[in-house]
C-alpha cells in the first residue's frame, strides 16, 4: 500500500470516529429510573419468619424512647427507637402480637421488621432510617437525656437485654427499672446481668410515661454498697401510665 493511500485511510477513519462521537453527544440521555417511594415495602413481609406472643412490657432506650418489648415467654423484640410513637399507638402490654423479622442466633431476640396487633391489625413497619430532621436525634454518647437525673438504685435482675446485633446491653430489674449500658461495659459486667443477681446501679435516671430507665455509669453487686434490694434514690418516681 503506497503512502498516499495509507494517509487517506487514516484520515477517513478519524473523520468517521469524530462523526460517531458527535452524534452520540447530541443524543438525549435516557431517563433515570424512577426512585422507589420511601414508603414502599422493599420486600414481601409475609416471607419473613413470624413470631407470635403476648406483650409483657415495653423496653426503653437510654433517652426514654420505646425500642421494643418483651414477650411473656421471655423473647425480646427490637424495633428502632424512631418508631417509638407508632409502637405506642399500635400495641399495649397484654396484647397478642405477630412479629415478622429475624431471630438472633446469639440471644433470645427477634429483630422486627413489622409488628402487628392481632386484635386490631394495627401494624408498625420498619422502613429504614427516618428522613433527616423527621425525629429528634438522641444525645451523643456521654450526654444525658433531657430531664434525666443522677441516681443510685438497687434491684434484682429479672432478665438481660440485647442490642439488635445480639450484644448484651442491659437488663430489666424486678422493680421495673430498665438498665442500659454500652455493650463493652455490659460484657465486663456480664456476671451481674443474670436473673436473680442483686445489683446497685449508678447513672442517669429517666422517668417516662412508659416506664423508668437508667443509663448506667457504674454497676456493682449490691453487697459492695450495702443497699437493700429495691432501694432507690428519692428522685426515682413511679411511672405514670
Amino acid at each position: 500500500m503506497n503512502r498516499s493511500l495509507r494517509l487517506l485511510l487514516i484520515c477517513g477513519t478519524a473523520l468517521a470516529s469524530s462523526v460517531v462521537a458527535d452524534f452520540a453527544l447530541t443524543q438525549p440521555l435516557p431517563p433515570a429510573p424512577a426512585a422507589t417511594p420511601p414508603t414502599a415495602p422493599i420486600f414481601d413481609l409475609q416471607q419473613l419468619p413470624e413470631t407470635r406472643g403476648t406483650v409483657r412490657r415495653f423496653t426503653l432506650a437510654p433517652a426514654g424512647e420505646l425500642d421494643g418489648f418483651l414477650l411473656v415467654d421471655g423473647t425480646q423484640v427490637h424495633l428502632p427507637p424512631h418508631l417509638s410513637a407508632q409502637l405506642a399507638a399500635a400495641v399495649r402490654p397484654g396484647d397478642t402480637v405477630s412479629v415478622r423479622g429475624y431471630r438472633s442466633a446469639a440471644a433470645p431476640l427477634v429483630v422486627a421488621v413489622a409488628v402487628s396487633d392481632v386484635s386490631t391489625n394495627q401494624t408498625v413497619v420498619d422502613r429504614g432510617p427516618p428522613a433527616p430532621g423527621a425525629v429528634t436525634p438522641p444525645p451523643p454518647p456521654g450526654v444525658p437525656a433531657s430531664g434525666a437525673q443522677q441516681t443510685t438504685l438497687t434491684g434484682k435482675v429479672q432478665s438481660p437485654l440485647y442490642s439488635p446485633a445480639g450484644d448484651l446491653n442491659g437488663a430489666i430489674l424486678e422493680n421495673g427499672v430498665i438498665v442500659r449500658l454500652p455493650p463493652p461495659t455490659a460484657y465486663q459486667s456480664a456476671s451481674l446481668l443474670v436473673p436473680g443477681q442483686v445489683v446497685t446501679v449508678q447513672g442517669w435516671f429517666l422517668n417516662t410515661a412508659y416506664g423508668q430507665v437508667v443509663e448506667a455509669q457504674a454497676i456493682n453487686p449490691a453487697s459492695t454498697v450495702g443497699s437493700p434490694p429495691g432501694a432507690a434514690a428519692p428522685e426515682a418516681q413511679s411511672p405514670s401510665r
